[in-house]
């Protein structure tokens, strides 16, 4: 076995841990810190090959359950503040994904900055927040987190107070005491409206400050504007799919409150400006644009008589307080004393910036107009509109049938859509479709699935004429699997006016497929075909220049496991390239990811650039879902580190020469199919080839505890089923992830390379092919937060007739750590990657007590114990285990 380097453990890890230990001491008494710090340290000594598992036992035994309690808010805590150090270490930076290193790389390759621009010009880049239920912190916690981290940039600097004339770190001890001190789980299940607030508040704090800093960086990298090419987006409010609570209401109210923060950043950027820009007249001559707007601004104060630019940003204040009002339904919280006419939409106010802007350019060579608040704001207007994020809407596919056939039925159209046959269906939608009159009528009646369906799009035909048509422009069809199943999302929009018909049909939403299960994937490029052929809809995708097509990395990932669901989500993506070519339209693929590696989740640097050649074309959506959100986008550091990754791989993914010769893409092509093959009957024969797994899942992991913890307003099943085929990916990997077994991140690949003879071709394929490369690394960091000797315990758990499928797991987790090792040369896991390794192992012993606690907990709620605190216990566990596990949903 390879000796294991020691762990430099970095000096804010140091700092903050001896912090939690005082305030352990002060808060939770001597004895409490005593038993915490001697599990620690027999925990450290086990992973350092010291000690074995047997002092830890009998220390865990010895805690009574209020103590159990108190110990994993104690580890719980030490991972979250151990997650900052490592944050603020730039653990997350990742070399060379910086824009100015991508336009270098370009440069050596002979692509110049003229032509990432001319990319640039028609490129998209859209991180999307949804509300996936994988982050288990409340957002109270998360606060007092980022706190610490603000406070440690003062530490930084030298200062020994903070502005507010707090030593530092006496505050930074305050805000590890709030945290010690604050409920850590949630005591109400998190509904939508929750969920709209906190992902506004990572838009509203992180992306509207960073997002145009980020722009200046890139203007100056480029030597001139950069186009605005990356602009977030959102699910949350318009996410329908499983989850009855969001509704028409939802939507609305997601759109208000963005429409809220975005005109209160712009107001309170607008106010300070008027601060700033104290120009008198008497000192430069004026603009006569800036002239025009002071005089139409209504201000006739005498003590800005002289100070035209003052005067103009007083109008354009009252402007958008009179838009603020009107696009959120309530006043600014500054009103201001003059009235104005609410702007009509983002483009007029940005005008009279750029007036303003150009009034400060005719003077001294531009250098007030050139940088600075104002060109910040310009920008942000560019990228945020009115409307912060654009939000998406999104369906299963079986309910758009079902509204469908209730429509046409209740019209006298079509007595039974459902019945009829593909074909059939598709010359019925497009009729429908070619014919301006309505299907619905005031005087029928519908249920209220249709009721409700009906509503969401005549919302989203009033959020268009409100917030203006950058607030929604896609609607996802999950469980696409047929043109119809597109059709009938424009015949639902065409009932509210977004989709018409006519010699140029037009539809201001496009209909998007996901493409989530093996079969899926393997149908698209022939579904995308049939679409783009249709001549309506090939009028519109080439007016509209692209198509969107989602492709799920969850669903497909337990459909067919890690190894099958990556490669063929990389074929399906070459597959689809020459459709979109041969019907003229670009290609713009939104990737849905997760945050575990069984969802698609690792390093998007990484993942964007070993995407196949041609089908990133400058146009990229990823999801960003659950602990992912607070993990990239916290601070406004992670967030710009994280944006400018995703930035830089898009271009290089786009624009780099294709690096695989045509023999090296047949062999390695090949190859990936063979192993895939095997890795695909491996874990279809495991998961559901005998159907007592199911119940082995249940009883191994904590499945059914996880559902108790209110993390979302989503089911964590799509049925009352306790199929594995009908439960949600998510609940799948995370309960997985807690017992230390992380199947969906590894599962077949062990038996593939141990399977396949040209194992010098493996090892070629790691060394020289970027997708290959990428899985195995994304796996490689799986396999090393799996521990199969924990994961045994939880076996236990298991009736013994059903424990074989365990040594099944061990076995063949075995072979995946030993064939990952020889494929890519190393004598350990994380041998080439020393940052993660250390990170790793540094919280390897503070995971272990607490999944034995969370064991014994488990076993005694199982066998009937009804006292609170071991409920309470198990959800604390699950918690502490996720936050050290970082990216586990």
């Amino acid at each position: 076995m390879a000796t294991l380097p020691p762990i430099a453990n970095n000096p804010d890890i140091r700092f903050l841990g001896a912090l939690l230990g005082d305030v352990i001491r002060d808060y939770g008494g001597e004895k409490l810190f005593a038993a915490t710090e001697t599990i620690r340290r027999a925990s450290v000594e086990r992973h350092r090959g010291l000690g074995d598992g047997a002092a830890i036992d009998l220390e865990l035994e010895q805690l009574d359950l209020d103590d159990t309690l108190e110990f994993v808010r104690g580890f719980m805590l030490f991972s979250m503040l151990a997650n900052l150090a490592e944050d603020r270490q730039g653990f997350a930076a990742e070399e060379g994904a910086e824009l100015s290193a991508a336009l270098d790389r370009l440069a050596a390759e002979g692509i110049d900055k003229d032509a990432v621009v001319a990319l640039l010009d028609r490129a998209l880049v859209a991180p999307v927040l949804t509300a996936h239920p994988t982050e288990v912190r409340r957002k109270s916690m998360i606060d007092h987190r980022n706190r610490i981290a603000e406070l440690m940039l003062v530490r930084d600097s030298g200062m020994i107070e903070t502005p507010e004339g707090d030593a530092v770190e006496d505050a930074i001890r305050r805000q590890v005491a709030l945290l010690w001190q604050t409920r850590v789980l949630r005591r109400e299940r998190l509904g939508v409206a929750d969920e709209v607030e906190t992902a506004l508040s990572y838009l509203r704090d992180v992306f509207l400050p960073t997002v145009p800093a980020l722009y200046q960086r890139w203007d100056r990298a480029l030597g001139r504007r950069c186009p605005s090419f990356l602009k977030p987006g959102s699910w949350i409010g318009g996410d329908r799919d499983g989850n009855p609570n969001v509704t028409a209401a939802s939507l609305t109210l997601a759109l208000e409150r963005s429409a809220e923060a975005v005109l209160g950043h712009y107001l309170d950027t607008v106010h300070a400006l008027g601060g700033e820009l104290s120009i008198s007249s008497a000192r430069v001559g004026v603009d006569e644009g800036v002239e025009a707007l002071a005089e139409a601004s209504g201000d006739d104060a005498p003590s800005r008589r002289d100070e035209p630019f003052r005067r103009a940003l007083s109008g354009v204040y009252a402007r958008l307080a009179a838009t603020h009002e009107a696009l959120s339904g309530r006043p600014a919280a500054r009103p201001g004393r003059l009235v104005g006419k609410p702007y009509p939409h983002p483009a007029a106010f940005r005008a009279d910036l750029v007036t303003i802007a150009r009034g400060l350019a005719t003077r001294g060579g531009g250098a007030l107009a050139s940088s600075g608040a104002l060109a910040r704001l310009i920008r942000a207007v560019d990228v945020f509109g009115f409307h912060l994020a654009t939000l998406d809407m999104r369906q299963n596919s079986a309910v758009h049938g079902r509204v469908v056939a209730e429509l046409l039925k209740t019209a006298g159209v079509e007595a039974d859509y459902l019945a009829l046959d593909e074909d059939a269906r598709v010359a019925l939608l497009r009729r429908e479709l070619a014919n301006a009159r309505p299907l619905t009528s005031r005087f029928q009646s519908y249920s209220d699935e249709t009721a409700s369906e009906l509503a969401i799009v005549e919302a989203a035909a009033a959020a268009h004429r409100r917030f203006g048509v950058e607030a929604i422009r896609v609607y996802i069809v999950s469980m696409a699997k047929s043109v119809s199943d597109l059709l009938e999302v424009n015949l639902l929009l065409k009932e509210a006016g977004l989709y018409r018909p006519g010699d140029k049909p037009e539809a201001a939403i496009m209909a998007v497929p996901l493409f989530e299960t093996i079969e899926d994937l393997d149908a698209a490029p022939e579904i995308m075909s049939d679409w783009l052929a249709l001549p309506e809809i090939a009028a519109i995708t080439k007016g509209r220049g692209h198509q969107e097509v989602m492709i799920g990395y969850s669903d497909s990932n337990k459909d067919g496991g890690y190894l099958t669901s990556t490669w063929g989500l990389s074929k399906g993506s070459t597959a689809l390239t020459p459709v979109f070519e041969a019907a003229g339209v670009g290609m713009q693929l939104f990737h849905g990811r997760g945050g575990a590696v069984g969802r698609g989740g690792g390093s998007a640097f990484a993942a964007i650039q070993a995407q196949p050649a041609g089908t990133v074309q400058g146009r990229i959506r990823i999801t960003e879902q659950g602990e992912v959100i607070a993990a990239k986008y916290g601070t406004c550091e992670t967030a710009a580190t994280n944006l400018e990754a995703m930035a830089s791989a898009t271009l290089l993914a786009s624009l780099e020469p294709v690096r695989l010769s045509n023999a090296e893409n047949q062999a390695f092509s090949g190859a990936m199919d063979k192993l895939s093959d095997a890795a695909f009957h491996a874990y279809r024969d495991l998961v559901y080839g005998d159907d007592s797994f199911r119940t082995f899942f249940r009883q191994m992991t904590p499945i059914a505890e996880i559902a108790n913890l209110k993390i979302g307003s989503r089911p964590a099943s799509r049925t009352k089923s306790d199929r594995i085929e009908d439960l949600r990916a998510i609940p799948w990997v995370f309960s997985w992830a807690q017992a230390r077994v992380m199947l969906p991140g590894w599962y077949g690949v062990g038996q593939a390379i141990a399977g396949f003879e040209d194992k010098a071709l493996l090892a070629e394929m790691a060394e020289g092919w970027p997708l290959f490369a990428a899985t195995l690394a994304n796996m490689e960091m799986v396999l090393a937060k799996s521990d199969m000797g924990i994961a045994a315990r939880y076996a236990a758990l298991v009736d013994e007739p059903l424990r074989p499928f365990f040594t099944t797991i061990r076995d063949a987790w075995t072979l995946t750590h030993d064939g990952l090792l020889q494929t890519t040369g190393q004598s350990r896991l994380l041998e080439r990657h020393p940052a993660l390794e250390t990170s790793i192992r540094l919280r390897l012993p503070y995971i272990e007590p607490l999944n034995l606690l969370q064991i014994e907990l488990m076993k005694r709620h199982r066998a009937g114990d009804q006292d609170t605190r071991i409920g309470d216990g198990i959800l604390l566990s699950i918690n502490a285990i996720a936050t050290a596990l970082r990216n586990s949903g």
